[in-house]
């Protein structure tokens, strides 16, 4: 499988490019919309703000990239805040767009824990999550590090939820999209081995078509 990873400049890209290398896929880190655009498999982590990634999204055009791709039935795997740019839109970005490819927004992580939220937490997956996650049904632990969180427009988008403060949302998605709120590739090799079945699913190779 040949992943295509569109460099914003605002995400460290090594360890995903490592993590989706190691489970033995050609990965091509790019600026370039066009490739871009007729990639098959994408992979879009993000670290940062909001309202400065979704400026470099429209800047670049590998916003209006990825639309076309997801269009052409392109598979997508957003991490972190790559998962939120999946979204419509961000509280965090002063209501900035983002790709609009999942319904519903972001918002701040509510009550009283400690924001951001750095370090590694029990993810539990929802009913429609448990084929992808694979888990023990007590869940498994992976890294975070996040203020904001998805609220996606309908449960049925939700395929885990983790608790900090609040129960949000730690993975969405629907058809060939999948978001993940934490690090897949930075939770060892639990995390890898989940972000293989993601990759896997919206390929169309298991899971949702």
């Amino acid at each position: 499988m040949k992943v295509a990873l569109p460099d914003l400049g605002v995400s460290n890209l090594r360890s995903a490019r490592r993590a989706v290398e190691a489970l033995g896929h050609e990965v091509v880190t790019t600026t370039d919309p066009a490739a871009i655009a007729s990639a098959r498999q994408i992979l879009l982590p993000g670290v940062g703000a909001f309202g400065e990634a979704a400026r470099r999204l429209r800047e670049t055009g590998i916003g209006d990239a990825i639309r076309l791709a997801a269009g052409q039935g392109a598979g997508i795997v957003g991490i972190c805040l790559g998962m939120q740019l999946l979204f419509e839109t961000s509280e965090e970005g002063e209501d900035a767009p983002g790709l609009g490819l999942l319904p519903g927004r972001v918002a701040r992580l509510a009550g009283d824990a400690a924001v951001p939220h750095v370090g590694w937490n029990r993810v539990r997956a929802t009913v429609r999550g448990a084929g992808l996650f694979e888990e023990p049904a007590d869940g498994s632990d992976f890294y975070f590090v996040h203020s904001f969180v998805v609220r996606p427009a309908s449960e049925d988008l939700v395929y885990a939820r983790c608790r900090h403060g609040e129960s949000f949302p730690a993975a969405a998605g629907a058809g060939r999209i999948v978001g993940f709120q934490f690090h897949p590739e930075k939770s060892g090799p639990a995390g890898v081995q989940l972000l293989g079945r993601a990759l896997a699913q919206v390929a169309g190779r298991n899971g949702e078509p």
